[in-house]
């Protein structure tokens, strides 16, 4: 782990000041992505649109600290022309708010999903698959918010590794939704929104494991060199081009015959 106030200090103090309000701003915008995905999954489970509102209305806060982050960055690199690990940090910032931006995106898609279905009552398994599913994601995400915060490359590491149980958690709740839809055609609907929903937090696992790719570049200066963990089962859930109103629509997983 390098901490950058004790080993990395600059001639012209100016400039660690400039990076630690980037490090503030990106930390804020942690902070409200965070805010944002627990209140929409509570307000999945509990079927509370109020709540969904509130998290959709933090959107506006997360904008323009993206704008803010990336616009600091790029005026330092114009004035200071940093190299290394500076010209690293910077470019990671960036990197990590456009993640940050995304999962701003797809937590607020999982609230308006909530807000949908709020008066329909979701079957047991699946409220508590997605409640599994849903810890485990926000678990990842602060874990690489604290790994970007403590310049921590192993944690960022552990992050980047854990994705392949996201992927697992997808699958089977895949499967299960797709079940209930083919046992009664009534539960269509729901389901399509659940599976949605699930969708959703499949994908801000797949930004939470870029943060930690990038928290380890501009940490190491090193790519990690093995292959992305991806799960067999969910390479084979494809998403068809996003339909009219935004949204990726749901394939089912291959088989050797279609495959």
């Amino acid at each position: 782990m390098m901490n950058r106030t004790t080993d990395h200090n600059h001639i012209v103090k100016s400039f660690d000041k400039e990076l630690m309000e980037i490090d503030t701003m990106i930390a804020r915008m942690g902070g409200h992505c965070e805010t944002i995905l627990s209140d929409a999954l509570l307000a999945l489970r509990q079927r509370n649109p109020d709540l969904a509102d509130e998290a959709i209305l933090i959107d506006i806060k997360i904008n323009q600290l993206d704008l803010d982050i990336e616009e600091s960055a790029i005026r330092m690199i114009a004035l200071r022309q940093p190299m290394a690990q500076d010209l690293r940090l910077l470019l990671g910032a960036i990197r990590i708010g456009t993640d940050l931006e995304r999962i701003r995106d797809l937590g607020k898609n999982l609230a308006k999903r909530a807000i949908t279905i709020a008066e329909e009552k979701h079957p047991k398994p699946i409220r508590k698959n997605l409640k599994r599913m849903g810890k485990l994601v926000r678990h990842q995400l602060k874990h690489a918010l604290d790994a970007y915060a403590q310049r921590d490359a192993v944690k960022a590491l552990e992050v980047w590794e854990g994705d392949e149980e996201v992927d697992d958690m997808y699958t089977s709740i895949f499967r299960e939704l797709l079940t209930y839809m083919m046992e009664d055609p009534r539960n269509i609907t729901l389901c399509t929104h659940l599976l949605f929903g699930a969708r959703n937090l499949e994908r801000i696992g797949d930004h939470t494991t870029h943060i930690a790719r990038n928290v380890h570049f501009l940490v190491t200066g090193e790519t990690i060199a093995k292959k992305r963990p991806k799960s067999d089962n969910t390479s084979s859930i494809h998403m068809t081009p996003e339909t009219p109103d935004g949204q990726e629509t749901p394939t089912p997983p291959k088989t050797k015959e279609t495959s």
